[in-house]
């Protein structure tokens, strides 16, 4: 049975216990977070949240991380050295994933080197480290296309690396750059066929919600993307709109796919 859960940064300006009982107000299966999201690393701390989730009944899906493989060999240190303290917080909380973000990938990097061999340097890495707490490392699309990701998959080459699959973050899409607008000349529903096999998790965006039916994304064509490949998974609210009601905007998102999913 496919989980419907939500993002931790659908919800503005609440904490990361209070985002967890509303979770469980609005009937949900699993919660997601930001790395950042929480106040501290200090084991008692994530022993209450962790200790909070598991009162709910809401296990963790990911810890989300920022950042690229790009830049200097520094910035690539650096974060390489932030992924690996994700997939610690993840191992202590009990999350199964990290999430890495792809994106455009420029030609050369700050320092002159090619830009997309240490970028594939950087997530076996990560990937790598991961695998020896049990964690599985999912790549994100934030923007790009199916074919960048598919090479990406293939060229990391770990078991434990697949995707994150973003249905409004692809190259084309509503929610990239012009923010509302799709390029009839992209099919980046294609992108969610060819990349929904090596999905670890979904992330569902929602941008105009309150009429009950998301206007800018097309949930009637994702939603068979997902039961062609038997999707088993959990997929993630993400509200991205601009409307002050979040949790209602939620609410309405979560009966909107369960009505979905209820009619496939």
């Amino acid at each position: 049975m496919i989980k419907i859960g939500c993002n931790y940064l659908s919800l503005k300006n609440t904490s990361v216990e209070d985002f967890i009982r509303t979770a469980y107000d609005l009937r949900l299966d699993v919660v997601d977070f930001h790395q950042r999201a929480f106040e501290s690393t200090d084991p008692e701390y994530l022993g209450k949240i962790k200790a909070l989730c598991l009162r709910y009944g809401l296990p963790i899906g990911y810890i989300g991380v920022s950042g690229l493989f790009h830049g200097t060999s520094d910035e690539r240190a650096e974060h390489v050295k932030t992924s690996k303290e994700a997939v610690d917080l993840a191992a202590f909380l009990g999350s199964p994933i990290i999430r890495m973000f792809c994106a455009q990938v420029p030609e050369k990097n700050g320092d002159g080197e090619e830009a997309w061999p240490a970028m594939i340097a950087g997530y076996q890495e990560v990937a790598d480290y991961a695998a020896t707490k049990g964690v599985g490392v999912g790549l994100q699309n934030h923007p790009s296309t199916g074919d960048e990701m598919l090479k990406i998959r293939s060229e990391t080459g770990r078991e434990n690396f697949n995707f994150i699959m973003d249905t409004g973050q692809w190259v084309g899409s509503p929610g990239s750059a012009p923010r509302g607008e799709t390029d009839p000349d992209i099919d980046f529903y294609g992108f969610m066929e060819q990349t929904m096999p090596h999905a670890m998790y979904v992330r569902t965006k929602f941008y105009k919600i309150e009429s009950g039916k998301e206007e800018w994304i097309d949930y009637d064509r994702i939603v068979p993307i997902l039961n062609l490949v038997n999707y088993n998974g959990c997929i993630s609210i993400v509200y991205e709109g601009e409307r002050e009601d979040r949790v209602e905007q939620v609410r309405l998102a979560a009966g909107y796919l369960r009505e979905l999913l209820a009619g496939q």
